[in-house]
């Protein structure tokens, strides 16, 4: 390339041979064509170098560029790329991961209209185990402005991500600011230091990076901030929160400042951990309160009091080392769970928990303010745990429930609950009593009868978790079921009536996030590899007579 490029984007690779091409053919489609690519391979060991090499010699503007040795992390290869880099913008692309066509444009033009030292726009999230689509943080990206430094907007701190900004060459070289080597979660670091260096930097709400999200990848495989399973992880990211301390510091931010940024380390980095506290062992638990709890000592009340009230519980009871009483509050975070007992102090005050806790922690476990004795029954908020999952005669799964009822919302006496479950587009209900053991706790037993679930004709393959429905004269309250966390998942094979097509149905522990009975769909036999797929064509052609044709050819095969 003889002319001066307008940008330098670098793809930093280790071992990612496959999707490398796909990532620098992202960059080969930008709409703003005169741009640099700086292949920096932090040595890699399998056929990325040959790969990479190809990549070059098929695009003038690409150059590659190889570590004499793996650094372990991303900002060694992004560093020696600014070493060569010749354009006086620069943006940050990860092998695998892409750039919309227009991001460079984007990205370029509000560089153009304002004196700013860097611009930012939307990062679009691809889960690729679904294929859904999501915008990263779209409350921060949802209006153009231009933004006159950090304090104007701390919240911005959420926003941590170098890859979906491009930076002015001499903004970097003047501050000196460079990706911190030999530690994890580089990124939040750096962006930091960006946001609050930079006199002003221009938001933009159209998508300039797209991510690609694999949640449940191999644990050896697994980016960084998916091996939250590792206290080595929790260690790497208190550390760099102590390096972003240091540096708020030494560059005299405000107080408000310091606060937003701790507020985001708990809504943010800590609640990821929170919600994986109901799966971790004892020793795990143990390890993990020994790293974050000094770090947690630090921070700012008002960060703590900007939390929702169940994760400000979860966070003290981590304090406080009531590991155990920890993870059951982080069950259902963010779901409206309650908890299974509170305790009344002499003021009228409630307290997640049997016992009024010390004087210290009272405010962070006050729940007074969930009005569990008062609000609306749609909204009230009940604990509903299966205790014993076992399988019934058939397809069917028997399960024990034990319902938690705190504010005593539920009137003395046997209670008629529902077990909702859509697997298609019509609802399965399964109706059973629970009885009263003591005063706001009651337990019964459902049968779940798969086989009589309504299921479209053409089947249907996914996931599905049943919801518990209590009523109270005309009003319905709908709760999540919590599981028991591990059990013998198993499997039946359903042949449907009325011509649907047959199905494989596990039982299982959903393993995540709330840990939710999980019960999954597969079509199976000649009708689920011919049959279905035509039903379904000729249906979004033509409707329901072609269903119908489709029913008859699918009964005859069976």
């Amino acid at each position: 390339m003889s002319t001066t490029p307008d940008v330098t984007v670098t793809v930093i690779v280790y071992n990612d041979a496959e999707r490398l091409p796909r990532a620098v053919a992202s960059l080969r489609r930008q709409t703003h064509r005169n741009i640099e690519i700086v292949i920096s391979d932090d040595h890699s060991t399998d056929a990325t170098p040959d790969v990479a090499r190809r990549l070059a010699a098929a695009d003038d503007r690409v150059t590659y560029l190889r570590l004499p040795e793996n650094s372990g992390g991303c900002s060694a290869p992004r560093n020696r790329a600014l070493d060569i880099a010749r354009a006086p913008y620069l943006m940050f692309l990860d092998s695998d991961d892409e750039l919309p066509e227009r991001a460079v444009e984007l990205l370029l033009a509000a560089h153009a209209e304002a004196d700013v030292d860097f611009t930012m726009g939307a990062v679009e999230r691809v889960r690729v185990d679904t294929g859904r689509t999501s915008t990263w943080m779209p409350h921060l990206v949802a209006e153009r402005r231009t933004v006159r430094g950090i304090e104007a907007e701390p919240a911005l701190f959420f926003e941590h991500l170098s890859t979906s900004k491009m930076y002015r060459r001499d903004f970097l070289g003047r501050n000196g600011l460079r990706f911190p080597e030999g530690i994890h979660y580089e990124d939040q670091l750096f962006s930091a230091q960006a946001y609050c260096l930079a006199r002003a930097f221009t938001v933009l709400p159209e998508p300039v990076y797209r991510w690609y999200i694999a949640p449940f990848e191999a644990a050896e495989s697994a980016s960084i901030s998916n091996q939250r399973h590792k206290l080595t992880n929790v260690r790497d990211r208190v550390h760099v929160q102590r390096l972003i301390d240091a540096f708020l510091v030494s560059s005299g931010q405000t107080d408000a400042v310091r606060e937003a940024k701790d507020h985001k380390f708990l809504k943010h980095d800590f609640r990821m951990y929170a919600g994986d506290l109901p799966f971790r062992d004892e020793e795990w638990l143990r390890g993990f309160a020994d790293i974050v709890n000094p770090y947690l000592a630090e921070l700012s009340p008002g960060a703590y009091a900007r939390l929702p009230r169940a994760e400000r519980v979860v966070t003290r009871l981590v304090r406080d080392g009531r590991l155990r009483d920890a993870q059951l509050a982080a069950r259902g975070l963010g779901h409206g769970v309650a908890p299974r007992e509170t305790a009344l102090d002499g003021d009228g005050r409630v307290y997640w928990g049997a016992e009024v806790p010390p004087a210290a922690s009272r405010g962070d476990l006050d729940v007074t303010d969930l009005g569990l004795d008062t609000r609306p029954f749609p909204s009230a908020q009940f604990r509903h745990e299966i205790t014993r999952v076992e399988r019934g005669p058939g397809a069917s799964v028997d399960l024990a429930i034990r319902t938690y009822d705190p504010g005593l919302r539920l009137p003395v006496g046997p209670q008629v609950a529902t077990l909702l479950l859509a697997p298609g587009r019509r609802r399965m209900r399964s109706r059973f009593r629970l009885d009263p053991v003591r005063p706001g706790v009651f337990e019964g037993s459902a049968r779940l009868d798969l086989a009589e679930a309504p299921l479209p004709l053409d089947g249907f393959e996914g996931t599905r978790h049943p919801v518990l429905l209590l009523t109270s004269g005309r009003l319905r309250n709908t709760s999540l079921l919590l599981a028991p966390l591990s059990f013998p998942p198993f499997r039946a094979r359903i042949d449907y009536r009325r011509g649907a097509t047959p199905h494989e149905v596990t039982v299982e522990p959903e393993g995540r996030g709330t840990g939710r009975l999980q019960l999954r769909w597969t079509p199976v036999g000649v009708t689920a590899r011919l049959i279905r797929p035509l039903a379904r064509r000729a249906g979004a052609r033509v409707g329901s007579r072609v269903r119908g044709a489709a029913r008859t050819v699918a009964s005859a095969v069976r």
